[in-house]
């Protein structure tokens, strides 16, 4: 095939890698100029950290791969990506030596091509599961596109590209042969493979179900984001807007008074070095303020669905953002329609990765995002048990549709929450703490990787055990 004969809006593949300077920034810089460059990036792999391949005495690499669609032909495109490479100062050198970006072209639409500067398909993928990995998260297990199934056809394998990511390791290689998945978060790569990862509330709002008014001073505040440092939380989650069922809403404006104070006199607290803080807001502008003043990470309980702008400006923004599953605002998730699912599991899976897709669409690569599936919002205490007791489930239908999002991180937050109340007779939130544990030990075993809670000590604990047990789970599949 001839680049001037390549018909418009192909459909690509391309593999990003960088292991010199601040390899994060190399992506983002590589993912604005592609877009600039009239490539549309619909899909984002998983971001991988793997050791070097070929040329083994050199830093490690960050890989991944995006999904989009082009009008340039294929030896076009290879021109702009060899444009952007340069601009990011890559330079001649040792083949398969360092460099600050590589952007390779996996696959360009239905169409083979070779040319004594490119082969489409890269001819030395199927060795690489660095390539592998990122390329198989593109891909969705149930998807019936003619696409995907042409890309398959292109392997030697009868089981097409899953057979080829098998025969090199699968998913058991992930974590164990110098391949594993990260996402970047301020300086540092989080894997949140190693344990589970506990997030302390701080709710700044007189009116929330569990603590409000204790903490909407700056003082207190303060003291009470100590303590849960103190206690172990990894993450303290500052909210400064009510969430709770008909709770009414803040402007931004109202938000940010509320919350900017306090935020400013926890970052200037000695304790809150080598932790994250998120803010838990629904809207752009606050969540634009909170970063910009040190914030972390954006948690978002309405998945982008109640301020039209917030993907955008996460996206700009570059930080983690959590999304969770709600239908309605807190003044209408509990209608009579907001409830009705048929397949709350099913559907709870769907809905979010329809929201995945918006956000990558918006400029949110898949390696920042984390999901919430939403414990007491828009959901019944049948609906919590249900998708407390199968997270494993959610996984799997998010998987037929998105395999990156299906190995996204996992939070849930079922702290001191009414269903747990309405079942062990608890009308106080403040005692729900036992009924909290039992409830996120059934989300950790079940693959949950962050837990939002009121009580950080008793709820690290209960995580170290079930740690612990997943560390011997895992050993025991190992050997045998």
């Amino acid at each position: 095939m001839s680049s001037v004969q390549a018909p418009l809006n192909q459909e690509v593949v391309i593999a990003l890698g960088s292991n010199v300077g601040d390899r994060i920034k190399n992506f983002n810089e590589a993912l604005r100029l592609m877009k600039k460059s009239g490539i549309q990036i619909s899909r984002h792999g998983c971001l991988y950290e793997s050791e070097p391949a070929y040329v083994t005495d050199q830093p490690r690499f960050l890989n991944s791969a995006v999904r989009g669609t082009t009008g340039l032909g294929p030896v076009e495109l290879l021109k702009v990506l060899k444009q952007i490479e340069k601009q990011l100062g890559r330079t001649d050198g040792i083949r398969y030596g360092p460099r600050p970006i590589d952007l390779d072209i996996l696959f360009y639409g239905s169409h083979k091509f070779e040319s004594d500067i490119l082969t489409i398909p890269h001819e030395r993928m199927w060795e690489r599961p660095f390539v592998l990995a990122p390329l198989i998260d593109l891909l969705g297990m149930a998807s019936s596109d003619d696409t995907e199934s042409i890309w398959n056809s292109f392997s030697s394998c009868n089981g097409g590209l899953f057979e080829e990511w098998q025969k090199v390791g699968g998913e058991t290689s992930i974590g164990r042969e110098g391949l594993k998945r990260v996402l970047p978060i301020g300086s540092q790569l989080w894997d949140w493979s190693k344990k589970t990862h506990i997030m302390g509330i701080l709710n700044l709002t007189p009116d929330s179900f569990s603590d409000g008014g204790k903490f909407h001073e700056v003082e207190s505040a303060v003291s009470h984001t100590r303590k849960l440092i103190m206690e172990g939380a990894d993450i303290v989650d500052i909210g400064a807007q009510s969430t709770r069922p008909f709770a009414h809403r803040l402007s931004p404006r109202e938000e940010l008074q509320r919350l900017v104070p306090v935020l400013d006199a926890i970052m200037q607290i000695p304790e809150v070095e080598r932790k994250l803080l998120s803010v838990d807001t629904f809207y752009a502008e606050v969540a634009y303020e909170a970063v910009k003043r040190g914030v972390h990470i954006v948690n978002d309980v309405s998945g982008g669905q109640l301020d039209p702008d917030i993907l955008t400006v996460v996206g700009e923004l570059e930080v983690p953002y959590i999304m969770m599953h709600m239908r309605g605002d807190p003044c209408t998730m509990q209608s009579e329609g907001n409830l009705y699912y048929e397949d709350v599991c099913e559907q709870v899976a769907s809905e979010l990765c329809a929201r995945v897709s918006e956000a990558e669409l918006s400029g949110i690569p898949l390696w920042r995002i984390i999901l919430d599936p939403g414990i007491g919002f828009a959901k019944t205490t049948e609906h919590n048990l249900e998708i407390l007791m199968n997270l494993p489930s959610i996984r799997k239908e998010i998987a037929k549709r998105s395999l990156a999002a299906s190995h996204a991180p996992l939070l849930v937050g079922p702290s001191r929450k009414r269903f747990l109340g309405d079942i062990c007779g608890k009308a106080n939130a403040a005692e729900r703490d036992p009924a909290t544990i039992a409830a996120t030990t059934v989300g950790i075993l079940g693959g949950s990787n962050i837990i939002r809670v009121h009580n950080v000590k008793d709820n690290l604990d209960a995580a170290k055990i079930c740690d612990s047990l997943l560390r011997r789970k895992i050993v025991g599949e190992t050997s045998e």
